[in-house]
């Protein structure tokens, strides 16, 4: 039984043929399943694995390492708090320390009636209105202290919900032109990839066979080294202290004296 609803789930399935592949639509898909249900469920994922042809550990990697997908429950407004540079000297430590109290919870909790979810954030980029904050990803300017608590009450109270939408809607507008495409004309599409990609690979392999039947003459035309007929061994050359002497010269006999005998 599938997760996503019918209507998701066709949605899902016309976001994936819009790409040559389909694991190409993984990320839109998580951002679809986190409409549907405010964070990225497991057995959504499992689903969404199957969709596009990967693991449920891909699509779990994916979403991880996205700020904007969401693995665990949130509530159902994401306000995040910029802390980067320009926001700190506009006083973002302050506001975030009020946020907290004002709320209840630290940066990264949730309020326990599930309404509210305080974030800690890097850059917005909304840097010429500082601190700058988010709701659900829509900018809300930047905000005093004074001015998130008027911001908190009007979001438990509706009275932005024709701005701010619950977590996970990313856009409201159901896509109907632009991506979507005839069938048969992305099947014709694909095909001609294909083949334009075969075409390559063939005249990449003749290349390359071209080059190798080019460089054969070279190799056989090339001297080669004569080899010596006999094998001369040389030893080191004869050093000092190899060298022989010259044999001593033996005295000459001692004559003999008058009494015939030696001296």
């Amino acid at each position: 039984m599938s997760h996503l609803s019918a209507d998701v789930l066709a949605q899902a399935k016309d976001l994936v043929a819009l790409y040559p592949e389909p694991r190409s639509a993984l990320i839109p898909l998580c951002h679809l399943a986190q409409q549907q249900d405010g964070w990225l469920r497991p057995e959504a994922m499992t689903e969404i694995a199957d969709l596009v042809g990967v693991t449920a550990a891909e699509v779990q990697g994916t979403a991880t390492f996205y700020d904007m997908l969401h693995t665990e429950p949130v509530g159902n407004y994401v306000v995040s708090v910029c802390t980067n540079i320009a926001c700190l000297l506009g006083g973002a430590l302050e506001l975030l320390d009020h946020a907290e109290a004002a709320l209840g919870v630290r940066a990264g909790g949730t309020t326990p009636d599930g309404v509210f979810t305080l974030e800690e954030s890097e850059c917005l980029a909304d840097c010429d209105r500082t601190p700058c904050v988010q709701v659900n990803h829509r900018y809300v300017g930047g905000q005093t202290a004074e001015s998130f608590d008027q911001l908190v009450t009007d979001l438990r109270s509706g009275a932005l919900s024709d701005t701010v939408p619950p977590h996970g809607t990313l856009i409201r507008v159901r896509r109907n032109v632009g991506l979507k495409a005839d069938k048969e004309t992305i099947a014709s599409e694909r095909a001609a990839m294909a083949e334009a990609q075969a075409k390559r690979s063939a005249d990449a392999a003749k290349a390359a066979d071209a080059a190798d039947a080019a460089d054969a003459p070279k190799a056989a035309d090339a001297p080669k080294a004569a080899a010596p007929d006999t094998a001369t061994v040389t030893g080191p050359p004869p050093s000092s202290a190899s060298t022989s002497a010259p044999a001593p010269t033996p005295p000459p006999p001692t004559p003999p004296n008058k009494s015939g005998g030696p001296a």
